[in-house]
């Protein structure tokens, strides 16, 4: 019998949870903005909201009942755009906080979708393959009156890839009937899925960090990186920072972390990573702390793991003089305050993080054309979407002297209130 944790309930969530983060980022746009109440309350809600209690049958022959959710924010502009995590800590109010995190983002980047995020309370590092394909095409199943390629479209998060969304794909294909790729992104290319999907969250990322060294007077060949977490987009961006000449000094995943003041051979960290599921015990690198990591002087932190790791209890002791938020929700209202007043410049989530949303739009256009991409135009548009959005956010920060967070969400919220007023209220 496996351990509790591999099922039955959500955890509860903190009292300062992510959805109070994204509240109070709100509520400040709401106020730059001067938006009306109404307006501001609809948008502070998600539309809609769906729990599902479901049984799997497990390899001891168990039944367990797992707990998930997909949380749609807002509509307005497209369909529902965001991911599915697989993570014991799941519960609604991360939800609602990932599905409006997502809403700005695709805003900031400029593309036709809304927020939606989704989930399942679960360990999968305790599961073995069959049990994640059973519980992946039960939960589809569940939360299949969302799903479609012009209402929802899910893509990898937290512990899923591209076999959790092959999995989907197929199931919510069987039930209609006949193929359909565009219900979801980041799924294998054999399948319809994009060039550089894999590697979009990552690339993107760096690519808006030399952006942010060029308007900040650095240069990213020669500035120094500390990757907090490892996977799919920590390590991509990792990769491409180190082919950019920067010199990634520390990383760390769930785990453990590691140090070396020449910097790390991220190829071959990479590969270590992929034989032994982990950076620990790597040749040419000290072990340290995970806080030792956070608070570590170098020219750009990439928090890269899950949300409110820097906080106001951390945040006076960062040492890092750019944080380029690659992981959703990462810094906390209370810790964004002291960075500022510590000259720290924090490039936001809704910004650094958003190749992966960027060319999961790629994907889904390409899906519904039947019609591929090189990844040559993939990668030249993706850098084409990640720039200007940039400068728009920054244009707008230099604009009315904010915080780069405030005018990425500035700049979302105000277009979301632009597509409602011009769409009406119905009836």
């Amino acid at each position: 019998m496996k351990e509790p944790t591999a099922g039955v309930e959500a955890a509860q969530p903190a009292v300062d949870d992510p959805y109070h983060a994204a509240l109070a980022q709100l509520a400040r746009a709401a106020e730059l903005l001067e938006l009306p109440s109404g307006t501001h309350r609809m948008l502070a809600r998600c539309k809609r909201e769906l729990i599902v209690h479901f049984p799997v049958v497990m390899e001891d022959g168990e039944l367990e009942i797992f707990t998930g959710y997909r949380v749609q924010h807002n509509l307005t502009r497209g369909p529902g755009k965001g991911g599915i995590r697989y993570h014991p800590d799941v519960n609604l109010p991360e939800m609602r906080a990932l599905a409006m995190w997502m809403t700005w983002k695709c805003a900031v980047v400029d593309i036709p979708f809304g927020g939606a995020k989704g989930g399942v309370a679960c360990n999968p590092k305790q599961m073995s393959q069959p049990e994640l394909e059973r519980l992946t095409r039960r939960y589809t199943t569940e939360i299949s009156p969302f799903l479609g390629p012009t209402s929802d479209i899910p893509a990898p998060d937290v512990y899923t890839n591209e076999q959790t969304m092959a999995w989907i794909m197929d199931t919510y294909s069987m039930h209609a009937g006949y193929t359909v790729p565009g219900v979801v992104t980041g799924k294998p290319l054999s399948i319809g899925g994009s060039e550089g999907r894999s590697e979009a969250t990552g690339r993107g990322c760096v690519v808006v960090m030399q952006e942010a060294a060029k308007h900040f007077g650095m240069d990213l060949g020669k500035c120094t990186v500390a990757i907090q977490g490892f996977g799919n987009a920590g390590s991509v961006a990792g990769y491409y920072l180190a082919a950019a000449g920067a010199k990634v000094i520390a990383v760390s995943d769930s785990q453990g972390a590691i140090y070396n003041a020449k910097g790390l051979d991220v190829p071959k960290l990479r590969q270590h990573k992929a034989r032994t599921r982990t950076v620990g015990g790597f040749d040419g690198a000290e072990g340290i702390s995970h806080r030792d990591l956070l608070e570590m002087k170098c020219d750009f932190l990439v928090p890269a793991a899950l949300e409110g790791q820097i906080t106001a209890q951390n945040a006076s002791r960062i040492g890092a003089k750019v944080i380029a938020e690659a992981a959703n929700g990462p810094t906390t209202p209370d810790a964004d305050a002291i960075l500022q007043s510590k000259g720290v410049l924090v490039v936001p989530d809704i910004l650094a993080n958003a190749g992966g949303v960027v060319v999961s739009y790629f994907e889904w256009v390409q899906s519904l054309q039947k019609y591929s991409w090189s990844a040559a135009q993939v990668n030249e548009y993706l850098e084409g979407f990640m720039t200007k959005a940039f400068h728009g956010v920054y244009a707008t920060a230099q604009e009315r002297k904010l915080d780069l967070r405030t005018a990425a969400t500035l700049v979302a919220v105000a277009k979301v209130t632009e597509a409602t007023r011009t769409r009406g209220i119905y009836p």
